[in-house]
């Protein structure tokens, strides 16, 4: 039931029909758990209150199916509006943003032209960037993109998705640029022809590349919700020794806020991805395909009065 569901989900995540619906008429259903709010300002509200509960941020201006220019150049201006924000109201906070949104389905030129632009307000503004990844068909694509960035701006980073079968390469391949990484399992349906299609070997890859790109030196975000994996990564840093200013976990807002807060306490440093925006719609359906617990969540706040 819990795979028919997934798949459902994330079936849905792709419609656009139903993703100009939900622009039109809001964050309703529940998905105001998991998004922030439809503007900077009210992301910057709950950023504020994460902050002081000692929690870092990466905020994501969200924005699915962007096919023409003048669309790629509005998320583009959306983007370095959240990166002046930033600075502007000192928030502790990253910017995290998705190729496909910068124009990456259009062209080289119009995706570079728009991520230069970004890349340069964020160096002004001493603000950190984190590419995030795609589905397994704009893989490929991303990372090129993003070695090109990297080699000219050092506040880029990207994401890795353990469920693939290529990503221990990619990562061997990445070494080179030093990255500073968001590992995490995978959250778009790929075919057993390119992603591992049980749990366990996902997990097992996922822990083979928190550990390798640790070792290697360079920083590591720990995206997941998942309490073994963060057991294995906290076992692993204190026999390594590994400081604290080499990895840091990351989790979604509104998902496990309470596991959030206890690892601040603990010591570890903790970051939350905020997402606004009024294209909400394809980021909440993935959210719901995650977890049955989040569904739930939904259906009982559509009935409750």
């Amino acid at each position: 039931m819990e795979k028919t569901m997934r798949a459902f989900f994330l079936f849905l995540s792709k419609n656009r029909f139903l993703t100009n619906l939900a622009k039109k008429y809001g964050l309703r259903f529940g998905a105001s758990k998991f998004v922030a709010g439809e503007t900077i300002e009210e992301a910057i509200k709950v950023i504020k209150v994460l902050n002081k509960k000692g929690l870092s941020v990466t905020i994501d201006y969200l924005g699915e199916f962007v096919d023409s220019e003048k669309e790629a150049y509005e998320m583009t201006e959306n983007s370095i509006k959240a990166i002046q924000a930033i600075r502007r109201e000192g928030l502790n906070s990253q910017l995290s943003l998705k190729l496909t949104s910068m124009g990456l389905d259009i062209s080289d030129k119009v995706v570079l032209h728009n991520m230069r632009r970004i890349m340069d307000a964020a160096v002004e503004n001493n603000v950190f960037v984190t590419i995030d990844m795609e589905d397994y068909s704009r893989c490929e694509k991303t990372l090129r993109i993003f070695k090109m960035l990297k080699s000219e701006y050092d506040n880029i980073g990207t994401v890795l998705q353990a469920y693939l079968y290529r990503t221990e390469k990619d990562l061997h391949h990445l070494d080179d640029f030093s990255p500073n990484l968001r590992l995490v399992k995978g959250a778009y349906k790929e075919s057993a022809e390119v992603a591992f299609p049980l749990k366990e070997d996902v997990d097992e890859n996922f822990k083979k590349l928190i550990s390798t790109h640790i070792l290697n030196g360079h920083f590591t975000a720990i995206a997941t919700h998942d309490d073994a994996i963060i057991e294995y990564t906290k076992q692993f840093v204190s026999q390594h020794k590994i400081g604290g200013d080499l990895f840091e976990f990351q989790m979604l807002y509104g998902i496990r806020s309470e596991r959030q807060l206890d690892l601040v306490q603990e010591g570890y440093n903790m970051r939350v991805y905020v997402p606004y925006g009024t294209d909400w719609y394809g980021y909440f359906m993935r959210r719901l395909a995650e977890r049955p617990a989040n569904v739930a969540f939904v259906l009982k706040g559509i009935f409750k009065k």
